[in-house]
């Protein structure tokens, strides 16, 4: 019942009670009358919280033929176990018209953060329309501009792309609180949750399914692979792992492990070479690359792992190394006792120019507020793209998918900063891991659906997740050799986003087309 209709009801029955004669009462004290107020508040029915769909159709041609599509964007209400309303789930859904849904191929895809919406892979190459991104400028003078994007795969497959709770339109409802929400397994959970959900509500569970998560969205990838296989029975085609992170350890620099500081490094050698920071500057980046990681297995993961053992000869051999693959002194190098994070090295190699290196994609350069300071102010990359793709993203939703809300898209909501990092393993006999690596979530889904393939998209120049943590992270699935034929690697000369490079572009949907086309029959 609405509050009116409440309302209404007691002014009835007011009117209609016989009259009865009362003595003068004290006042009600007004701490007493607020607390009377409120239970009586708390006793009429709140508004409900609903799903709110907005449905439009369009056309794009790609391969020189016409594909009609239907856009779905808004929210689906999910519910816990006692039925009750938890979340109001965002997403957008672009499905093509006039298929057979049992043998349509289907996309399920997400960006990471963990805070981080949908939008950049949306308006970045995976929608039907796309922004338009000047490579290494500043797109943050309007207008904005949006396309057709010829690198869609809508011929191929349909596409779900999700934001999870906290992120774009997504939110809690009901009683739930953003915590439960906001951690690895938790995360893992509500979006298994959601993909289960939109199977049922759209009727796809015989649709060949496939699940592309981008940067943390590895992390949650791997772990909702696993999930939705062992807890609802639903076997991917494949999963496609964009610039993953997989393992925290493995893929962080700085915390004084041994393969998180050593798995950097050639990234660090991929941007030197770009800014021409190094001499003798190598003509080519791949020879040079090779160069580089058989250097790093033959001399600095070694070091780093005898630490005070190791001989004044190997010391000197290891920082001249150091000092020819990074373009960073030699005396930095020995003064950080070998071992520099992102931050550090992006802030060191060009400051004598005066200029800063983009962690997300560090052929970006950017000037430097603070020439002392050790960590860097701000992402050159970010600042230089985020404003285009936040402008495209709210303009394209109204304008041209009809969305009519005032809520607001939350683009990066830094959910990171209260994120429960624990994961519960396959192979923790139930016991946290303080740490997530989702590795074993892998293996084991991989193991127990063997058919499942793996596509790894990986930039040259990402400092976010560099390449050399994602080969790290995929030599350790304990996985047979017969299933590692299953795993395919393709890199790209761009960074964390390679996706908005466009010399990577054109590779980047092929690369996926391809996967789709071998992998979904």
């Amino acid at each position: 019942m609405k509050r009116y209709g409440v309302t209404a009801l007691a002014a009835l029955i007011w009117l209609t009670a016989p009259v009865v004669s009362h003595a003068a009462a004290e006042p009600t004290p007004p701490a007493e009358q607020e607390k009377r107020d409120s239970k009586e508040t708390d006793k009429q029915e709140k508004p409900k919280p609903e799903s709110k769909l907005w449905t439009s159709r369009h056309q794009i041609r790609l391969g020189g033929r016409a594909i009609d599509y239907e856009a779905t964007t808004g929210t689906l209400l999910m519910k816990n176990a006692q039925d009750e309303p938890i979340a109001l789930f965002g997403f957008t859904a672009y499905v093509r018209q006039g298929q057979d849904a049992r043998t349509r191929p289907i996309v399920f895809a997400y960006n990471g953060g963990p805070g981080s919406a949908s939008a950049w892979l949306h308006m970045g190459i995976l929608g039907p329309r796309r922004a338009v991104i000047e490579d290494l400028a500043s797109n943050t003078r309007g207008p904005f501009k949006l396309v057709d994007n010829e690198y869609a795969f809508l011929d191929r497959a349909d596409l779900v792309l999700i934001d999870p709770v906290g992120t774009g339109f997504s939110r809690p409802a009901g009683k739930a609180e953003g915590k439960q929400f906001w951690g690895v397994d938790n995360d893992i959970k509500s979006v298994s949750d959601f993909i289960v959900r939109y199977l049922g509500e759209y009727r796809r569970w015989a649709s060949p399914k496939f699940v592309l998560g981008e940067s943390y969205g590895g992390i949650r990838t791997g772990g909702v692979t696993y999930d939705l296989l062992t807890r609802h029975n639903v076997a991917l085609n494949g999963i496609i792992l964009v610039s993953p992170y997989l393992d925290f350890v493995g893929g962080t620099a700085g915390l004084n492990t041994d393969a998180g500081d050593a798995n950097f490094l050639s990234t660090y050698a991929a941007t030197a070479w770009y800014h021409k920071a190094l001499n003798p500057q190598p003509p080519e980046l791949l020879p040079f690359l090779r160069e580089v990681e058989q250097w790093i297995d033959a001399v600095y993961h070694p070091i780093l792992y005898k630490g005070a053992r190791a001989t004044p000869e190997e010391r000197r051999a290891a920082l001249e190394g150091l000092a020819k693959y990074t373009g960073v002194s030699a005396s930095y190098w020995d003064a950080a006792n070998l071992r520099v994070d992102e931050n550090r090295f992006l802030q060191e190699l060009m400051r004598a120019q005066g200029k800063t290196i983009g962690r997300i994609d560090s052929r970006f350069a950017g000037g430097m507020p603070n020439k002392l300071a050790e960590d860097t102010a701000f992402d050159p990359y970010a600042s230089a793209v985020a404003p285009a793709i936040v402008a495209t993203y709210n303009a394209y939703v109204r304008d041209e998918l009809n969305v009519r809300s005032d809520q607001k898209y939350e683009l990066s909501a830094g959910l990171y900063r209260d994120w429960d990092q624990t994961h519960v393993q396959p192979d923790t006999n139930g016991q946290k891991v303080p740490y997530a690596n989702v590795l074993p979530d892998i293996s084991y889904a991989m193991t127990m659906n063997p058919k499942m393939k793996v596509l790894v998209q990986s930039g040259y120049f990402d400092l976010a997740c560099p390449y050399g943590t994602v080969n790290h992270a995929i030599d350790q699935l304990n996985i047979t050799p017969e299933l590692r034929r299953n795993v395919r690697l393709e890199y790209y000369e761009a960074g964390h986003m390679m996706y908005v490079h466009p010399g990577s572009m054109g590779k980047f949907s092929d690369d996926i087309k391809t996967f789709i086309d071998e992998n979904a029959k």
